[in-house]
């Protein structure tokens, strides 16, 4: 088969609003390793927030957490980790205590997530997320600040003071009220181009999917890079091929990548359109 790889989005493109993955996804998947590939998982959340996904489909493959800031393996170990560095004690000390009202702020630091400022907005967070939250303070290496409001106007500005902090700081908008600080450098795509380096696994042969615009680096990465039809514009405008929605997307996609090969470079399945690039 010509694709050794599918990495997918957990979040709004294998996991459902309600947490869960539809059985056409988890069944698709399943073909596409009987037919010899591998499927990985990247995402925004931590590895005790991914992890377990990952068993529910009993994968074996590394997995990309903190919108690539760390890879660890099946097993929870970490093999790849960037961290927030000199940045982390002016973002302690200077953002966090001077954030808007309303807005939460979290540090994940050794797969742990610490509470640093309460918000309103931290409850739902933790839930949708099924981590734990603790209020000790983290002691560096710091991974990845969160920072959780209810309403995305309670965020305005704050790439701006960050910026002023580190410029070289990343900075993602994961959700319309999150707003992750991340280290330098780091995004999905180069944590990819890392393991797929480090795995001997030619990017060529490598289909990614997903629906918000910090996938872009992953798609961009891939050798095909499909969205989510119900997924961001920006996302859909960027991919090679638009797929189904959350819920069947995996499915539409593997249909299509165990199709002849020369059918990668079309429209995929069902309603879905090309995309943009």
């Amino acid at each position: 088969m010509r694709w050794r790889w599918l990495v997918s989005d957990l979040d709004g493109t294998l996991v459902d609003r309600a947490q869960r993955i539809a059985d056409r996804d988890a069944a698709a998947l399943a073909r596409f390793r009987e037919a010899g590939g591998a499927v990985l998982l990247a995402t925004g959340r931590s590895e005790a927030s991914a992890l377990p996904y990952h068993r529910r489909l009993a994968l074996d493959t590394p997995l990309i957490v903190y919108n690539g800031a760390r890879i660890v393996g099946p097993d929870g170990t970490v093999l790849y980790a960037r961290e927030l560095g000199a940045a982390w004690p002016a973002l302690r000390d200077e953002l966090v205590p001077r954030l808007p009202v309303g807005v939460g702020a979290v540090g994940f630091a050794g797969g742990t997530a610490h509470v640093l400022r309460p918000g309103p907005g931290l409850a739902e967070y933790a839930r949708a997320n099924g981590i734990a939250l603790t209020d000790a303070s983290p002691q560096p290496p710091v991974t990845k600040l969160m920072l959780v409001a209810t309403a995305p106007a309670e965020l305005a500005g704050l790439e701006g003071r960050v910026a002023e902090i580190d410029g070289t700081l990343g900075l993602v908008r994961s959700e319309p009220t999150y707003l992750e600080v991340l280290p330098a450098g780091v995004d999905k795509g180069s944590a990819l181009r890392h393991l797929a380096e480090r795995s001997g696994v030619p990017l060529v042969r490598v289909a990614a999917i997903g629906d918000n615009p910090n996938d872009l680096p992953l798609l961009a990465a891939a050798g095909f890079g499909a969205a989510v039809g119900d997924g961001d514009p920006v996302a859909r405008r960027a991919a090679d091929a638009v797929v189904g929605p959350c819920g069947t997307a995996l499915a539409d996609l593997v249909e299509l990548l165990l199709a002849e090969p020369s059918a990668a470079g079309a429209p995929p399945v069902g309603d879905a359109t090309a995309g943009g690039g």
